[in-house]
């Protein structure tokens, strides 16, 4: 499934949903569906900064595709981590790093969060982008 159509699957599951709060429940129970990372990627080197609360994120490049683990110590940022995982993992670097992400817009998500985690999600994403550009340069090499 490409990026494309996940991020699709996405905004139709959400349109179930008419009230934001049902929304956030959605996203929580999200969170806790979320693989749990390693232990050992739990550190200040794997924390994503600019995060009202702490993300811990960690990449993988696998059969030529990027394979993320995450966690968050908050449940709607875990829910929120859990909804990137779910449109970039498995996904190759090229298309992560062109892909734009406009169900973020779709579902309401951005507009719904408060300031500090509407840029707690830039930063995720943006730690996301960085991590498919620089396993897909390590492998190139």
């Amino acid at each position: 499934m490409t990026i494309k159509e996940k991020s699709e699957a996405i905004v139709e599951e959400f349109a179930i949903f008419d009230d934001w709060m049902d929304k956030y429940a959605h996203l929580i129970e999200l969170g806790k569906e979320l693989p749990i990372i390693d232990e050992k990627y739990k550190d200040e080197s794997h924390l994503i900064s600019g995060c009202q609360s702490r993300v811990w994120l960690h990449a993988d490049y696998v059969n030529d595709n990027v394979v993320y683990t995450a966690d968050s110590d908050a449940v709607i940022t875990k829910g929120i981590i859990s909804l990137l995982i779910r449109v970039m993992s498995d996904a190759n670097p090229s298309e992560i790093y062109s892909s734009d992400f406009t169900f973020i817009d779709d579902i309401g998500l951005s507009t719904h969060l408060s300031p500090t985690r509407a840029n707690g999600l830039v930063s995720m994403v943006k730690q996301m982008k960085l991590y498919a550009k620089a396993l897909y340069l390590r492998a190139e090499k």
